[in-house]
């Protein structure tokens, strides 16, 4: 069963392909897919790579250089629910005093 890695201080030129090729040493890569931000769509320097050997990914793989960075890999984990909207868990909230003169 193939298992996710988080890649964290990619080269922001690093390319999914490019990626892919890095850990294929390793092992069988299913898929990688780089973050990007929404904004501007550059990279944000990280990527999540599902694969068979993860253990031995992590072992040989974190802290060394690609494109002259020392990438960190690990396990990834899940996500934390982030609140959002309004419901008093951080957003916009009017100010709710009345005017100001």
């Amino acid at each position: 069963m193939a298992s996710k890695l988080y890649v964290g201080n990619l080269p922001f030129s690093a390319t999914e392909e490019g990626v892919k090729e890095y850990f294929s040493a390793i092992g069988e890569v299913q898929s990688v897919k780089i973050i990007t931000d929404r904004d501007t769509g550059r990279s944000r320097g990280f990527c999540f790579v599902e694969m068979e050997n993860a253990d031995t990914a992590v072992a040989e793989l974190n802290g060394k250089e690609m494109d002259g960075r020392k990438i960190t890999v690990s396990e990834a984990r899940e996500r934390e629910q982030r609140g959002g909207g309004g419901g008093g868990r951080g957003g916009f909230r009017p100010r709710s005093n009345g005017p100001r003169y």
